[in-house]
């Protein structure tokens, strides 16, 4: 089974817990941590932003990496969200779980 972690931002104002129940609860992803507050620094339409934000680590299944990604651009106020992905490796006992937790119609 290949594991996936995704990355995503989310502004400060936005309930990112919310966010991360609703994947979860969808079988989009078998756990979500939404890290403290941090600043982010970058280029947007040619002018350089300052903004504080929520770092989103998503843990998912390779498998369900588009059905994920199209999800969250519904479901993420930003034009163009962060969608990073890191492949990773699991120790069996915590793959098969993470593996029971992602729901991907095939």
């Amino acid at each position: 089974m290949e594991i996936a972690i995704v990355l995503t931002t989310i502004g400060v104002d936005t309930d990112a817990a919310a966010l991360g129940r609703t994947l979860v609860g969808e079988g989009l992803a078998a756990c979500v941590n939404v890290l403290p507050p941090m600043t982010s620094v970058y280029r947007w339409k040619n002018k350089v932003e300052v903004e504080r934000e929520h770092q989103m680590v998503i843990k998912t299944t390779r498998a369900g990496l588009a059905t994920l990604e199209q999800r969250l651009l519904e479901l993420h106020p930003y034009e163009l969200p962060e969608f990073i992905v890191l492949t990773a490796a699991a120790g069996t006992a915590y793959g098969q779980w993470l593996n029971e937790g992602v729901r991907v119609d095939t």
